[in-house]
């Protein structure tokens, strides 16, 4: 028996291109080149999300689609998976998860809007992920490490659908930096897990944060070999400072560190020594890698 998990469609897919970008990061192998900034383009990708039949349609009607499957999903497979008490809670819940996408996850504050326990909120937590509409991404952690935040990130399945529950168009959420930047993030894990489900070796996703702030928002694990890590940027620039975490991480992963890139809205894919990368955030669907 196998079980086949179908990813809503990938940016490569979309672009009918083959993905190399994974292949590039653990061979450690960006060149330097230039490439035309996203820009507001990269909002709607992120607005339009992956679900084929909501892409099928025009942008206008997308929101309406996205609406209306959640509220598929609350009225049939909640109840043939679980026993849920209020199905209202469910859309308020899945709202809120939507906003707090790509943060730690703190239960308490999911919870403070409804007269359930944090028990239950956690309950309701696993029927999400289990309907594929919220995933938790665990911490990565080294022997060597005794200073790391082990709270899981909150991710939500598919940002189509997150801003459909925020009620945010691509206008609207490319002036809203800050909720850019979490669906920013969101997007890219999205788009490298389902990348990842057609290779022939298996792949972990974890996120990195010590007690410091210093943070990468992706991790990638190559069973005992190597891993890597990818830092989300939503500006059109890159500093040395945008490498803090993946110095860490590269530190922290000693000779299993296979390379460390920041994604960015920018131009330029360049090298900043040891196995670090600034590489515009396109290079995840397209071969500039």
């Amino acid at each position: 028996m196998a079980i086949l998990r179908l990813h809503p469609l990938a940016q490569c897919e979309l672009e009918r291109r083959s993905p190399g970008f994974l292949d590039a990061l653990f061979a450690g192998r960006f060149e330097t080149r230039r490439a035309e900034r996203l820009g507001s383009e990269l909002a709607e990708r992120i607005v339009a999300g992956g679900y084929p039949p909501a892409l099928a349609r025009p942008p206008r009607r997308r929101g309406a689609w996205h609406r209306d499957y959640m509220d598929a999903l609350v009225q049939r497979d909640a109840r043939d998976i679980a026993r849920i008490g209020s199905l209202d809670t469910l859309p308020r819940l899945l709202a809120l998860a939507a906003a707090q996408t790509s943060g730690l996850l703190n239960v308490s504050s999911l919870a403070s809007p409804f007269q359930v326990s944090r028990v239950t909120i956690r309950d309701y937590l696993t029927l999400l992920e289990r309907m594929f509409l919220v995933e938790r991404v665990s911490p990565w952690h080294s022997n060597r490490v005794s200073r790391l935040v082990k709270t899981p990130k909150l991710h939500f399945g598919d940002t189509g659908l997150a801003c459909a529950l925020l009620g945010v168009n691509s206008d609207a959420l490319y002036a809203d930096r800050p909720l850019f930047g979490q669906l920013l993030e969101t997007f890219t894990l999205l788009e490298l897990r389902r990348q990842a489900s057609w290779r022939g070796h298996h792949l972990d996703f974890f996120h990195y944060r010590d007690k410091d702030g210093a943070e990468v928002d992706i991790v990638i694990e190559q069973g005992a070999r190597s891993l890597a890590g990818v830092e989300v940027k939503a500006a059109a620039t890159v500093t040395e400072s945008d490498f803090r975490g993946l110095r860490k991480l590269r530190k922290a992963a000693g000779d299993r560190f296979a390379a460390g890139v920041v994604l960015y809205d920018g131009e330029i894919c360049a090298s900043f020594g040891g196995g670090l990368y600034a590489a515009p955030i396109r290079a995840l669907w397209e071969d500039i890698a």
